[in-house]
């Protein structure tokens, strides 16, 4: 009875991974199409830019520098070392695979960002800058500025939050969407805050929420893998005991 009950659930975790695949492709195809064809990252961005001074005026503000830059950040950060330390102590291997996905998750945004050949808004001819925009996957513009600024690295450290969903899963479904809209919620605010400064489009943030995502997919559904193997393999050797 153990044993098909652990099948039947691997079998819906295996179902899980598999829409999330093909979530993944649908709502790459549609971010960009957003970047590409819909011009809703220059009418955000227009709607924070001044024409006039040529200049986003909350580029330099106080309170999203601080609180949303910084602060908030460091708090994440220090949730996510407390999760570790919680995992640790619990030998809970389930949390220690998530708090390892919500740090490669963020690496990886950052090292596409810091090998990104797209610049910010702000230094973006369109919005008082010299850099010349170019298409995502599109031939690299002749003057394509500093660079290193898709996807958006500040909010993937909010977008980490969603990788949660995966650690509640099996135990609560309703925690784990709980988890999901807290970290989209975190990842868009954080997000939001950039976009007013100037320093990101809604494409960048957007993207980054997918890479997470990417992330904790593969991680948890290696994760899972290997629990699945592991399970059958001891119920082999109770089978080969009981046997013998």
């Amino acid at each position: 009875m153990t044993s098909g009950r652990v099948l039947r659930n691997e079998a819906a975790d295996w179902r899980l991974y598999a829409w999330q695949l093909l979530w993944l492709a649908l709502s790459g195809a549609a971010f960009w199409w957003l970047e590409q064809r819909s011009g809703l990252d220059m009418l955000l961005a227009q709607a924070f830019f001044d024409p006039v001074g040529q200049r986003f005026p909350l580029k330099d503000s106080l309170l999203l520098e601080w609180l949303n830059h910084r602060l908030l950040k460091y708090a994440l950060i220090a949730g996510c070392g407390w999760l570790a330390l919680r995992a640790v102590r619990r030998r809970d291997a389930r949390l220690g695979c998530a708090v390892v996905a919500m740090l490669l998750a963020t690496l990886a945004v950052s090292w596409l960002k810091a090998h990104s050949l797209h610049s910010c808004p702000w230094d973006l001819q369109p919005f008082g800058g010299t850099a010349e925009m170019f298409d995502l996957f599109g031939p690299v513009a002749a003057i394509p500025g500093p660079g290193r600024c898709f996807p958006g690295g500040h909010a993937s450290s909010g977008f980490a939050v969603m990788v949660l969903f995966f650690y509640a899963w099996p135990g609560s479904r309703r925690q784990a969407w709980g988890w999901l809209a807290c970290g989209a919620t975190l990842g868009l605010l954080m997000g939001l805050g950039q976009m007013a400064r100037g320093a990101h489009f809604l494409s960048h943030n957007l993207w980054s929420a997918w890479v997470v995502w990417l992330v904790a997919v593969l991680l948890f559904a290696a994760f899972d893998l290997h629990y699945a193997i592991n399970v059958q393999k001891n119920d082999d050797k109770l089978h080969g005991i009981s046997g013998a």
